[in-house]
């Protein structure tokens, strides 16, 4: 029995190495919701400039959110203070109203390709900050929201 569980634990640390991440964070949600003003900041050391990457945006949440997409304001501010500012709507369930991503009981992982090619221009840090660009003054139904970035 002890020899089996050593097995499934050592499956589990190579199963979960990604060697095509770089970084990948989420940011928690207030349980009242995500308010308008609520910002998720992700940060990133970016010194290998001259690969080209991918970045995706994960959203987690609850089979009680009232959309089937959601619309984020992303800035990003980069190491020589210039800023740049993008709306994007990510899509949540089909058209059949089912949820994209995975899920597990009542939780969805949904994870999009924002940008595919991506070139850092300097090296240094960057800071991405996303907000949530809908309506209500409170999102409810959101648990987490990510970064992931990948070395193509």
């Amino acid at each position: 029995m002890r020899l089996l569980l050593i097995l499934t634990g050592i499956c589990l640390v190579f199963m979960s190495c990604d060697s095509s991440r770089i970084f990948e964070e989420y940011r928690p949600v207030e349980h009242k919701g995500w308010h308008k003003d609520s910002v998720m900041v992700f940060s990133v050391e970016m010194t290998d400039i001259a690969d080209s990457y991918s970045m995706y945006l994960n959203i987690r949440h609850r089979g009680d959110y009232p959309n089937s997409n959601i619309w984020l304001s992303v800035a990003t501010l980069f190491p020589d203070g210039r800023l740049v500012t993008d709306t994007v709507e990510l899509l949540l369930a089909d058209p059949a109203g089912r949820w994209k991503g995975s899920g597990i009981g009542d939780l969805f992982d949904n994870q999009t390709l924002y940008m595919r090619g991506l070139k850092f221009p300097v090296a240094g840090r960057y800071r991405f900050s996303i907000k949530q660009a809908m309506r209500p003054m409170r999102l409810k139904g959101i648990h987490d929201v990510g970064m992931r970035l990948e070395k193509n």
